[in-house]
This record gives C-alpha cells, structure tokens and sequence, in this order.
C-alpha cells in the first residue's frame, strides 16, 4: 500500500494543475447535487420501536389529524400590560394571515380559545345553578305528593275514586323528572370534573399579557417544509401589531447551516498555529485550501441526501467539524514529512512520493480507524445515530483521499516555498557543496531518531533524542498524579443525565428561548413539555356516557405526582380513541417529568381493570425520553465494541499486548474525564458564564457515545504517531527506554500543532447558534485535550517508559498469525534511501528515490 501511494504523490505533483481542477469539478458537483435534490433538515428525533414511538404510529393510523404538525406563537405585550382591543384585533388578523398561506391549514386563537372556555365554565355554572333549582323544585314537589299520600291513606275508602291513581301517576312523572335530573346532574359534574382537570392548561395568562396560539400545517410534522414555516411567520410579522412582541417555537422555525463567529475565530486560530510552526505563509494555508475542499465535497455531498433522508442538523455540523478539524491534520502531517525530507536534501518530486508513501499510508490507516469507529455507530440499532455516524465516515473518507491526492499537487506546486526562506537558502547553498555520500544520511535520520545519539544502554547526552523527557523522568509520578487528576475530573460523570436539547438550552437572543420562557413565566415550565397520553376507550351509549368517561380518566390521571393538569384534546370519529393532553409540573428535560412518563405508562394496568380503558403515552416529550433511555441503554454496548476495537487494531499496527493495553486505558481515562467535564459544565452549570451557558441542562443524550466514537479514532491516531515513532527507533537497535524518547521527540512537535489546530476548530463550534453542535464541540475539544496533551505526551511515554522492552512483547504463536501492517511505511523508506547504500546524484549529492513504473 505504502508503494501505491507513493505513485499516487507523484501521479498528482506531475499533474497538479489537473488534480486541482477535479477536485474544483466534484466541490461543484456535490454543489449541484445538493441544490436539486437536497432537503430540509429535521429539527427532532426519532427512532422506531420505542413505546412512545409505537403509540405514535397507531395514532396516525387511527386518528391521521393528529399527526400535523402544530407550531407555537407567542404574544406578549412590551410593556407586560394586559392586551388592548386593538391588540387581540391585531393578532387575530395576523393569525388570518397565516391561515392564507400554503401549507397551514388553520390556526388556534388564544382570545377565542379563551373565550370558549369561559362560555364553558358560565353555562356550567348556570347549568349547576339551574339544576341546584330544578332538584329544589323537585323535592317540593316531592314533599307536595308526599302529604297527599298520606291525605288520601287518611281519608280511607272516602277518598275519591281514582285519586290513588293519579297520585301514582304524578309520582312517574315526578321519578322520570328525577332520573332526568340525576342524568343532567352527572353530565354537568363530568363536565365540570374536565374543567378542573384543565384548569391549568390555557392559552391567555392571568393577568393577559402573553397569549400563546398554535398554527396546524398540513401535512405531518416531519413533512412540513422549510417553506411553509417561513411563510406562516412572514404572515405573522408582516401584520402589525403595536406593543406586541412576537416570538416562535422551534417547530416554526427552520433550521440555516452557516459559520459563525465563533468558528471563524477557531479556524483563525489553526491558521495561526500552523503558520508558526511551519514558517511560511504558504505552507500554513496548505492543509487549510485542503481541508476546505475536503469539507465542501463532503458536507455538501451529505446534504445532497437530505431530501430522501430524514436529517438532523446536528449530522451536518458533525461533519464541519470532523472535516475542518481531520483534514487539517491529515494534510498537516503529509507536508510535515515532505518539509524534513526536503531538509534533507531529497528532491520535491520524490520526497512528495515519499511522504505520501509514508505519512499518508499512516493517515490513511489513521482515518480507516475513524470511519470504522464512526461506521460502528449503525450498531446501536438507533437509525438517525448510525446516519450521523456514516456522514461523520463519508466526510473522514473523503478529507483522507483529499490529503492524499490535492495535498501532494499543492505541495508540487508550493515547490520549496513550503519551507521558510532561510532554509530554502541553506538548500541553495548546499547543492554547490561537495556530494554526500547516501549512507550519511541514512545515518543521518537514524541519530535523529535516536540510533546515533544512545545506545543499546540507554546513556544519552542531554538533549539527544533518547535522553529523558519530563514524562520518562518521574515516570511513577507522573502516572499517579496524571490518573488520579482523570479521575478527579470524571467525578461528575456519576450525575449525568441524558436528555434532547429544548427552548430553554437555546441562545438567550433566539426566538425560541424568548418563546419558551414567555410560557414558562406566563403558564408554568410544565406546559413547554406536555405529554401526550392516548386512550383507547369501551363502546358508550351516548355523549353523556362518554363525557364521564372521560372525567374518570382525567381524574385518574391527575393522581399520578407531578400531574398538574389533564383534558381532553381530540377525539376519533367513533369515540373510540380518545387523546388527552397532561401537564406535568417541570419542564421536559426535568427528572420529575421523565418519572412522569414512567408513572403513566405504569397507571395504564389499574386504569385497564377498573375503566376498560387502555392508555399509551406518547408526544415529544415522552419520544425523546424514549430515545435518552435507549442511547443510555446502547451506551456500555458500543464502549465494549470500541474498546475491544482498539485493543485489535493496536495489536495489529504495533505487535505488542502492552501498547494496545495502555492506549486503550489512556482512552478510557479521556473519555471519562470527558464527561465529567461536559457534566460539571453543561449539567452542573460550573463556568457556564464562559461559555454562554445560561440554564443548565442535562447532557445531550447521543453526546456520550458519540463522543466514545469520535475520541476514539482520534485517539488512535494520536497513539499512531506517538508509538510509531518510539517503535521505528526500537526496531532501529535503539533500547526500549531511550527509544520512548527518541519517538516522543520527534512525534511531539506535530501531535502538540495537530491537537491544537483540532481543539481550535471543534472549540469554534462551541460560540455557534446551534445547541447540538456547541455541546459537541465542548465534548470534542475538551477530549483531544485531554487525549493528546494528557494521556499520549504524558501517560502513555511514562508507562511504556516503565514496562521497558516488555512494552514491546508478544507471544510468538500471535506474531506468526498476525500481519505484518506497515503503517508508518518503514519499507518503502528504507527502499527509498537505500539503507545506505542506494543510487546517489553525483550532479548534487542528493538522494535517487525509486518512484515505480
């Protein structure tokens, strides 16, 4: 392979110009593409087979209407004073507007909502005041019948003929007027019990300055096009409506993929970084031009499906990142090599070869690592997760053929100017001097990768590749304090909980948020997260059997805690299904509401038995409870799948059962300081000021095992670099202890510049709009932190330092079956430079590298 991609290096440095006009034509094509077929991006989540979910689904079957999708709009006065007339007029005829537009099939006034319910709660009450009458008027007439009884009994047989049977027949008249009245009466007491039951579910507040309406598209809420929620809010703020402000819920707002500030300043920040470890301005934008082409092809690609997929826009931004930060990187560590081979004196065609032949078959392997642990996500079973997880591998797939096919044309191109003027200058000057000899300068890079500068006894001068660094010179040390600090970290991670971001995690400036609290302050938290429970009802014989049907479910679901209000909210044409709307006490994201749901579904049982009556709950509350508990549920799975993952390919690339050992303990260390620091930040609200954290939240719920996919491969490739240094220094003569050295040296100064540039990028996210893609960022940022900076600089050179040649053991029987992976492409180099005794230039002096028919 490492031979294959040399030819590949030096295919595209000779036709650079054509290499840059492909890729120039695919960036247009997935452009193309994504503008004919591409779709709108969903803003909720779903997944088949959660009970929430399967109530959902036999809903629509039974009941169709009740799947369009609904959004909110909420009015408040500026002032907090109660509406005008003028004011209700204005929002009606903006609400009238919406209903004009295409896609929304009517709209909810709160005024008149309002009003009906009040025309409810009054004729209830004449009704009870008319019936508290009626059943007075009866017991008079009853007390009136009852003395002529007992008239006609004492006047015995001188009582008038036929007056017993006309008292009898006033008595059924009396008895019927009775059953009517106790019939009326339960009527009205049902009726009465539901406005209770409803008291807190309203659309006006109390003191009537927010009203919240609700417009019902046409078509189900995963349907209704960006288009149609643009329309109905253009309708809205076209209308003026003096001293009302208006804000929208999600559901009426579409989702903009865009680049923020934030993430601009990330993506400055990589640039500076490369420009002061590079030197020249046009090796710094090398990786930059790369990784951008890289992500357009990739993100605008991905999109491309969106009109046949249903996807998140967290899909998206996961590609941004994965794509800006990778294909720095990737690109970074090709042009790393290519730079010190050019120092040393290899002309640029071949040294492009001979980079892409070596670095990139290392990057290469490096992204297979992450697409695998990318791709592994479809094993969750969770569908919109595994679509995250393929996006994330496309864009990882595609920034690694980038790296290796544009980088090596950019580099033709560069020429020497990738390097900085001064050594470009000692270049100049060293093709006039006397030829080397090729051995020179293998021996060379062997004593820069430590085989000139110690011994077989470890003994090193200070400053050499193998002498000690501050990880090998309090090896134990540095161990206990760096494990136990993890550790300190990851305390809070015992609290995480899971939950889907709602209004109130959004940016205080945003429509959403502004809606979300306006209800919140206005009508309680609970309202923002109310629960949809279905109930499957007996046949009744008429309204009034149905009426107190319904007020018994109601009651029963009022006993369940932190229920504060239940009311019917749409019936099926045979009455048959009935869905009530419940209003638990917090909002959606809240531990008490969760439980909520729990209790509900487990009131289903004594509500069957005693009533007839079977009950689903569903709404998007309860599904994306559902969906929190099922990613916690996949979590341990998929971390067992990973672990086991690193330990094999560790085996494969480095030949040792200690080296996977301790990378994949040093990963589990980063992903558990990980949490512990997104928990401590986003859950527990600490330094949340800093990060424009205003109401903590639980964890968004796909984050931890997305992270677990993420952080891996990024971990592996971090190890890669580190250990295949210290391992070609070992197999180069060099002892195990002084080799550690040798290849921390030398991996260090680009896995210090690649973890930067990728906690810069991810970081950028964390200052952007969307609440998804901030957490994710944070995750991201704070793992490569801790992995690179923490675990591979320090931990791991200190335990491999420790364990000395057993680092490097493996039992025979596993060697002769295990393949021989090339990944750092020591073959190909040592083909290349001849191990010191290959062609040389006797014109400069410098190296012949093979480059392959």
């Amino acid at each position: 392979m490492a031979t294959l991609l040399q030819r590949l290096g030096l295919a595209a440095a000779r036709r650079a110009w054509i290499v840059i006009a492909i890729w120039l034509v695919v960036v247009a094509g997935a452009g193309g593409a994504f503008a004919v077929a591409g779709g709108s991006l969903a803003s909720t989540f779903a997944i088949s087979g959660t009970p929430a979910q399967n109530v959902a689904d036999q809903l629509q079957a039974s009941l169709p209407e009740a799947d369009s999708g609904t959004g909110q709009v909420v009015f408040t006065t500026s002032d907090g004073s109660a509406f005008t007339a003028e004011q209700q007029a204005g929002i009606t005829a903006a609400l009238t507007a919406a209903d004009g537009t295409a896609g929304v099939s009517s709209s909810i006034n709160p005024f008149q909502t309002e009003a009906d319910r009040q025309a409810q709660a009054a004729q209830l009450a004449d009704a009870a005041t008319q019936l508290s009458a009626g059943s007075t008027q009866l017991e008079q007439s009853q007390e009136q019948l009852d003395a002529a009884k007992a008239q006609l009994t004492a006047a015995g047989d001188s009582a008038p003929a036929g007056a017993a049977d006309q008292l009898a027949q006033q008595q059924a008249t009396l008895d019927t007027a009775k059953t009517e009245l106790a019939a009326n009466q339960a009527k009205a007491d049902a009726g009465q019990r539901l406005l209770d039951a409803a008291a807190k579910i309203q659309t006006v507040s109390t003191d009537n300055s927010t009203a919240v309406a609700t417009v019902v598209f046409d078509k189900p809420t995963a349907d209704v096009t960006p288009e149609a929620k643009e329309a109905a809010v253009d309708a809205i703020d076209g209308t003026s409506i003096p001293g009302v402000d208006v804000n929208y819920s999600s559901s009426m707002t579409s989702i903009t993929i865009g680049v923020s500030a934030g993430e601009i300043i990330g993506i400055l920040i990589a640039a500076i970084v490369l420009f002061v470890m590079l030197g020249t301005l046009v090796a710094a934008g090398l990786p930059l031009v790369s990784s951008f082409i890289g992500v357009g092809v990739g993100a605008l690609g991905v999109l491309a499906f969106s009109g046949v997929v249903s996807m998140s826009s967290a899909t998206i931004t996961l590609g941004l990142m994965l794509g800006l930060a990778v294909g720095i990187d990737y690109s970074l560590f090709i042009l790393n090599r290519h730079r010190r081979q050019l120092r040393d004196g290899i002309p640029l065609r071949e040294s492009i070869g001979l980079a892409n032949g070596t670095s990139g078959n290392a990057v290469m392997f490096a992204g297979i690592t992450v697409i695998i642990a990318l791709a592994a996500l479809n094993v969750t079973g969770i569908g919109f997760l595994g679509l995250m997880g393929t996006a994330g591998a496309v864009v990882v797939a595609i920034a690694v053929l980038v790296a290796l096919t544009l980088t090596p044309a950019l580099m033709s191109l560069a020429g020497l100017r990738v390097l900085p003027k001064k050594e470009r200058a000692a270049l100049g000057a060293k093709k006039h001097a006397a030829p080397e000899h090729v051995g020179e300068h293998v021996a060379g890079r062997v004593g820069r990768t430590g085989g000139a500068a110690a011994g077989r006894d470890g003994r090193s001068k200070k400053g050499a590749p193998g002498s000690s660094t501050l990880a090998t010179r309090h090896p134990v040390l540095i161990l206990a304090a760096g494990i136990i600090a993890l550790l300190i970290v990851a305390i809070p991670a015992l609290s995480m909980r899971l939950a889907l971001p709602d209004g109130k995690s959004q940016p205080t400036e945003s429509t959403e948020y502004k809606a979300y609290t306006a209800i919140d302050n206005a009508f309680g938290a609970g309202v923002n997260g109310a629960i949809i429970v279905v109930a499957n009802l007996p046949t009744v014989a008429d309204d009034a059997a149905l009426t107190s049907l319904e007020a018994d479910v109601a009651d029963r679901l009022l006993t369940v805690q932190n229920v504060v209000a239940a009311a019917p909210a749409g019936a099926s044409t045979d009455n048959r299904t009935v869905i009530f709307q419940v209003i638990p006490s917090e909002g959606p994201s809240a531990a008490s509401t969760e439980q909520v749901v729990k209790d509900l579904r487990d009131l289903s049982a004594s509500v069957d038995s005693s009533l007839g009556v079977t009950l689903g709950v569903t709404g998007l509350t309860a599904i994306n409870i559902d969906i929190s508990a099922k990613l916690a549920d996949a979590l341990p799975v998929y971390l067992v799948i990973v672990l086991g993952l690193s330990i094999l390919i560790m085996i494969l690339v480095f030949r040792s059962i200690a080296v996977p050992l301790v990378a994949t303990t040093g990963f589990l260390l980063t992903v558990l300081a990980t949490f512990g620091a997104v928990t401590a930040v986003y859950q527990w609200g600490w330094l949340g000021f800093l990060f424009g954290i205003h109401d903590p939240a639980p964890i968004l719920s796909f984050l931890p095992i997305l992270l677990i996919g993420i952080i891996f491969g990024l971990a592996m490739d971090y190890q890669l670099f580190l250990t295949s240094g210290m391992r070609e220094a070992h197999v180069h003569g060099m002892a195990a202890r002084p080799a550690v050295n040798a290849g921390l040296r030398t991996a260090r100064p680009v896995v210090i510049a690649a973890g930067i540039i990728m906690i810069s990028v991810f970081g950028g996210f964390v200052f952007g709009d969307l609440v998804e893609a901030r957490v994710i960022g944070f995750g991201l940022a704070i793992g490569v932190l801790v992995d690179a900076f923490v675990v591979r600089l320090l931990l791991v050179p200190a335990a491999m330092h420790l364990l000395g040649e057993a680092a490097w053991w493996m039992p025979r029987w596993l060697d002769r079956i295990t393949p021989d992976v090339d990944v750092e492409g020591a073959k190909l180099e040592r083909t290349a430079l001849g191990d010191g005794a290959g062609p040389e230039s006797t014109e400069t002096g410098q190296l012949k590298v093979p480059v392959g028919a």
